[in-house]
């Protein structure tokens, strides 16, 4: 049942669910969420219509009912739809994990990679390609050892990044976990070159994960990525409304019942996990949890608990599309993603930086 009110002069819609709970959203965050859903829908569409065999939308959607030919069957089901279920996945947790990084640390320009992510798993991925390389590929011919290895060294580097942050004593501030974040950065960044400097016959072979890719083995990826997807989505969701309180301060949260340090390490722990399930699937791909959030904030408004749904939808959208540019902007060989996101991603970032500068000084 729905109803409309109004709060703090702005019209509200109220739906009631039969369980008795009420969701009050405004009308334009609901025009947003329905435009993120149905973008997602109709890019997934042109993702899977796109390739060396074009399809048109008709064909896609004759071929998902299970109307198509048994060629159009495989290419479809078996090549094409895992790999745009995969980005949706990627994108939401990227999406997501930034928008709840900027709330947690309230810094605007704060992104997944932000405690070490990136540079935990590419040091892992590193080493695992270099061993595997010396002892004849097979190492690295297993199907799962770059997932499982990119997965533990983006947890290791932000587990590293909270006992540095956490030396701080009480008095530390969302700062601190920020300085931590760059410093295990820099460290194992080094460690990284290090082994790409010994073992330059593999230097190809990493930097191909390192700028990302969606390229699937098929939906056993999909099977991976889905339950930190949903775990991730469930957490963060539901403390959502704890990122508005935070974002007044500390003290001020203190006073209305909510313990921050708690709420900031849930969410960060979090936040840090579906990320490094998104990095172990597509490899290193940068700047979705930067344009989906402030794009998303810039539509729908500043509150959280309109940000953190929207750029799930919307970040699974943009990683659809930029998939699609990847793979046709130099057909017949592909962009890989990475690179889509970061020549998109690098004016967000100044764009964003130049109207943030009060914030940050």
């Amino acid at each position: 049942m729905a109803g409309a009110a109004r709060a703090g002069g702005a019209p509200v819609i109220v739906i009631r669910t039969p369980g008795g709970v009420s969701l009050r959203l405004r009308p334009r965050a609901l025009a947003v969420g329905a435009g993120c859903a149905l973008a997602a829908l109709a890019l997934g569409v042109l993702a899977i219509g796109s390739g060396d065999y074009p399809m048109s939308a008709a064909d896609v959607l004759r071929t998902l009912a299970g109307r198509g030919s048994p060629a159009e069957d495989f290419i479809v089901t078996e090549l094409r739809l895992p790999r745009v279920v995969l980005g949706l996945l990627v994108g939401g947790l990227l999406a997501l994990a930034g928008g709840c990084y900027q709330g947690v640390f309230r810094n605007p320009l704060a992104d997944p990679y932000l405690l070490g992510v990136a540079a935990g798993a590419g040091l892992a991925v590193t080493a695992v390609i270099t061993v595997g390389v010396g002892v004849g590929g097979a190492l690295t011919g297993l199907p799962v050892t770059i997932p499982l290895a990119a997965f533990l060294g983006s947890l290791g580097a932000v587990a590293m990044t909270y006992l540095l942050g956490a030396s701080g004593g009480r008095g530390r501030s969302p700062a601190t976990l920020i300085l931590a974040g760059v410093a295990v950065s820099a460290f194992l960044s080094a460690g990284q070159t290090y082994l790409l400097q010994r073992n330059s016959d593999s230097i190809q072979q990493v930097y191909s994960w390192l700028l990302g890719r969606l390229a699937t083995a098929g939906w056993h990826d999909v099977r991976l990525v889905l339950p930190y997807f949903l775990l991730t989505a469930l957490v963060v969701l539901l403390h959502r409304r704890e990122l508005d309180v935070l974002s007044v301060g500390d003290d001020e949260a203190a006073s209305l019942g909510l313990h921050p340090q708690r709420s900031r390490y849930l969410l960060i722990a979090a936040a840090s996990l579906g990320t490094a399930a998104a990095v172990s699937a597509s490899g290193l791909i940068g700047f979705v949890g930067i344009i989906v959030p402030h794009t998303v904030r810039l539509l729908a408004g500043s509150s959280y608990r309109v940000i953190l749904p929207l750029s799930l939808l919307f970040g699974g959208a943009f990683l659809a599309l930029t998939d699609v540019v990847a793979r046709t902007a130099a057909a017949p060989s592909e962009i890989p993603i990475g690179v889509v996101t970061a020549l998109l991603g690098g004016p967000f970032f100044v764009l964003v930086l130049r109207t943030s500068r009060r914030m940050l000084s």
